[in-house]
């Protein structure tokens, strides 16, 4: 017997269930699993085949070859809270992000550092939310970009700075909504085989994606709240 977690909207189309117990054998594949998902909610099943709601097996998505043993984590995944589409699943989807929660910046840069043994210098960019900006107190930030088109050009700064910079990896991530004061905001993580270029091409990043990517930034003061129109 299997148990498989079910998330967001997964749940309501199950019934309101956190979970599914499923008579999966030892050793069988995850399209064996999806089978005997789509006989019981035909819905889930759907939602599955058309890649909104992914597999994953022990914390990684999943295909349909993947094998399933008895203690695995298995968990259907509907589409996040941000973040590049769902049918993107490779590694590289990773790499440039725009979500709402929060995230680990030893996380993302272990995702980089994980990209080549040839790294040997890593330079990171962390930006946060302060507290005064302008002369002006400043309780929260709220983040709105153009869907689609942020990533897309997140997607061409990372592209531009592996063919222009001499490093291995660029990540960039960029959480939207709603900020409190001291939380993470932005995070690019270069890695090079040297420090000089890591340096330059996150630098290069950071001031590239304040001019050419469709994220606005409203900040809530006291008096009212401002939209920042320039980036220091």
């Amino acid at each position: 017997m299997i148990t498989v977690r079910l998330f967001g909207m997964t749940k309501s189309l199950a019934g309101n269930r956190s979970s599914l117990s499923l008579a999966l054998a030892n050793g069988q594949r995850v399209k064996d699993l999806v089978g005997l998902v789509n006989d019981r909610y035909p819905m889930i099943g759907e939602l599955i085949h058309k890649k909104k709601v992914l597999v994953s097996v022990n914390q990684e998505i999943a295909h349909e070859e993947t094998e399933v043993r008895e203690g695995d984590e298995i968990a259907l995944l509907p589409p996040f809270a941000g973040g590049a589409p769902m049918e993107q699943t490779n590694d590289e989807s990773q790499l440039v992000r725009v979500q709402r929660e929060d995230f680990s910046v030893d996380a993302e840069i272990n995702r980089v550092r994980g990209r080549s043994k040839r790294i040997g210098g890593i330079s990171i960019f962390l930006g946060t939310a302060r507290d005064r900006s302008k002369g002006r107190d400043v309780d929260g930030i709220t983040f709105e970009h153009y869907e689609g088109m942020a990533q897309r050009k997140l997607r061409e700064i990372r592209e531009r700075a592996l063919k222009d910079f001499d490093i291995l990896e660029l990540l960039i991530v960029h959480r939207y909504g709603e900020i409190t004061i001291g939380e993470n905001i932005v995070l690019i993580v270069a890695g090079a085989e040297h420090r000089a270029e890591a340096f330059r091409a996150c630098k290069w990043a950071i001031d590239e994606l304040k001019q050419i990517t469709p994220i606005w930034k409203l900040e809530h003061t006291p008096s009212g709240e401002v939209w920042v129109e320039e980036h220091p």
